[in-house]
C-alpha cells in the first residue's frame, strides 16, 4: 500500500474524524477542505487516490472528478455520496470514477476500497515506468504538439532540464501553455511520483502570503490557534510551481531567495529551521529583466532563477502548427464530453492558421470546445463583431448542450452539475431551442 490519500470534505468535523480513522488504518492522509486544494496536489504522476464528497460548495465532487481526469484519466477517485445521490454516483462510475461509498459508512469499508484503488494506481504507474524503460516515447509530444522548430527546440530543452533537479523559469505570453510545460517538466523528472503544487502568487492575499507559504506556529498572530504547515512543506519531495512570480511582493522575494539558496524555511512564530526537499519552477508572463530595471523585481532572485529557462512561444510564432493543434484539441474535447469524433471541415483549417490569436492556445482550445459543442450546425467560428450578450448566450447554449449530450439526455445530472434548478434548465432549453433527443442523436452520429 503506497501513495497518499487526498480526502476532500468541506465539513471540518467529518473531515478530521475520517482522516484520523484512515491514518489509524495505516494510510497517509492529506485532509483538504476544497477541490482546488486536491487539484494542486494531484498531477499526472500522482501515486495516490482521491476520496471526495459529492456535495460541496464551490467545486463539487463531480466537477473535481472531471478536472482530475483532465490531468490524468487514471487517477482513482472515490466518491462519498448520500442515499439520494446514488444514481448520480453510478453515472460518475460510468464516467470514470473508481468507486463510490454511501453515507453513513463504516471506515473499514472505505479503507478496503482505498487499498484496492492504491494497488490499481501502483500498477498503472509501474506499467508507465516499464514502457519508458523499454524506450517508448514519453507523452511530451502529445502534451506539446507541433512540428515547427520552436516546438522541437522546446521539447528538447524540456527533456534536458527535466532530467536534472535544477530550478527552472518558464516565460511566455498569456494562454501559451506555460503550466502545461511546468507539469511536463515535473513528470519527466525523478520527482514525478511526488506532489506537484501550483501556487498563484497574484491570488494570495498579501497579509497571509507568508503564512500560506511557510506555515505558522500556534499564537504566531491573532487567530493562529494551532500550528499549520505551509504550502512548501505540503509539497515536500515534489515540485512547487510559482505562477505569476513577478507579482510577488519585494519583501517576500527576499525570503524566497533564501529558501532557494539554503533549502530551509522558518515558520512564522518559530526560530527553528525546517529543511526542504523541493524543486521550484517559476512562471512569468512579463519580462523579469525589465521588471528588475524598474525596481519591481529583485535582481539577485532574477539571476538565481535565470539558469534553466524555457521560452513558450505564442501561436503567432508557430502558425504552421495551428491546424494540427486544433484537430488534437477537438479530439480531446470530444472525448471529454463523451461525444463521437467530430469531423473538422478541411476548408476551416487555413483560416485558423491565418487568424491572430491574442489568447494563444487557451483561445484556440476554447474555439475547439465550442466547435465540439456547436450542435446547432452553425458556423463554429465566432463572429468577431458580435455583441457581448450574443457571445455570452452562445457560450451558455453550448455549455448546456454539451452537458445534455455528456449525460445521454438525462436532465437531472445536468442541472445538478451546472448548479441550477430544474425549472431554470427547462427555461433555458426553451430559450435556446434545445431538444435533448436531437442533441443525443447528434452526439451519437458524431
Amino acid at each position: 500500500m503506497t501513495g497518499p490519500v487526498l480526502l476532500v470534505e468541506d465539513d471540518e468535523q467529518m473531515r478530521n474524524s475520517t482522516a484520523q480513522a484512515l491514518e489509524l488504518a495505516g494510510f497517509s492522509v492529506e485532509a483538504l477542505g476544497s477541490g482546488d486544494e486536491a487539484l494542486a496536489l494531484a498531477g499526472p504522476g500522482f501515486a495516490g487516490a482521491v476520496v471526495s464528497d459529492i456535495r460541496m460548495p464551490g467545486m463539487d465532487g463531480m466537477t473535481l472528478l472531471g478536472r482530475l481526469h483532465e490531468i490524468d484519466p487514471e487517477i482513482p477517485v472515490i466518491l462519498v455520496t448520500g442515499h439520494a445521490e446514488v444514481p448520480l454516483a453510478v453515472e460518475a462510475i460510468r464516467g470514470g470514477a473508481y468507486d463510490f461509498i454511501e453515507k453513513p459508512f463504516v471506515v473499514q469499508e472505505l479503507a478496503t476500497v482505498i487499498r484496492r484503488a492504491l494497488e490499481h494506481r501502483g500498477l498503472v504507474l509501474e506499467n508507465r515506468r516499464l514502457r519508458a524503460v523499454a524506450g517508448k516515447r514519453d507523452d511530451v509530444e502529445a502534451r506539446l504538439p507541433g512540428r515547427t522548430q520552436v516546438m522541437v527546440d522546446l521539447r528538447y530543452r524540456l527533456r534536458a532540464i527535466g532530467s536534472s533537479d535544477a530550478d527552472a523559469l518558464i516565460i511566455g505570453p498569456t494562454g501559451a501553455g506555460k503550466e502545461v510545460v511546468a507539469r511536463a517538466l515535473h513528470d519527466v523528472s525523478a520527482r514525478s511520483g511526488r506532489p506537484f503544487l501550483a501556487i498563484n502568487c497574484a491570488a494570495l492575499p498579501e497579509s497571509l502570503i507568508e503564512s500560506e507559504l511557510f506555515g505558522h506556529e500556534a499564537g504566531a498572530f491573532p487567530g493562529a490557534l494551532r500550528p499549520r504547515y505551509g504550502k512548501f512543506e505540503h509539497a515536500r519531495g515534489g515540485t512547487v510551481l510559482l505562477d505569476e512570480i513577478g507579482s510577488m511582493p519585494l519583501d517576500l522575494q527576499a525570503k524566497l531567495l533564501r529558501v532557494l539558496q539554503e533549502r530551509v524555511i522558518t515558520r512564522l512564530g518559530s526560530n527553528d529551521p525546517v529543511p526542504l526537499d523541493l524543486r521550484f519552477i517559476a512562471i512569468s508572463k512579463v519580462d523579469l529583466a525589465a521588471a528588475v530595471a524598474r525596481g519591481e523585481f529583485r535582481e539577485d532572485l532574477y539571476w538565481r532563477l535565470n539558469v534553466a529557462v524555457l521560452h513558450v512561444p505564442p501561436l503567432a510564432a508557430r502558425r504552421e502548427d495551428i491546424p494540427l493543434l486544433f484537430l488534437q484539441l477537438v479530439r480531446e474535447s470530444a472525448a471529454r464530453h463523451n461525444l463521437g469524433e467530430r469531423s473538422v471541415p478541411a476548408a476551416m483549417l487555413p483560416g485558423l492558421a491565418a487568424r491572430d490569436w491574442p489568447g494563444n492556445v487557451r483561445e484556440l482550445r476554447n474555439l475547439a470546445e465550442r466547435f465540439v459543442l456547436g450542435l446547432e450546425g452553425a458556423d463554429p467560428l465566432p463572429v468577431l463583431g458580435a455583441r457581448l450578450s450574443e457571445r455570452v448566450a452562445e457560450f451558455e447554449r453550448s455549455v448546456i448542450a454539451g452537458a445534455i449530450a455528456a449525460n445521454g439526455g438525462r436532465l437531472r445530472p445536468v442541472y445538478e452539475t451546472l448548479g441550477i434548478s430544474r425549472k431554470t434548465l427547462y427555461e433555458k432549453m426553451q430559450k435556446y431551442a434545445l431538444d435533448r433527443r436531437l442533441i443525443v442523436d447528434t452526439g451519437k452520429d458524431g
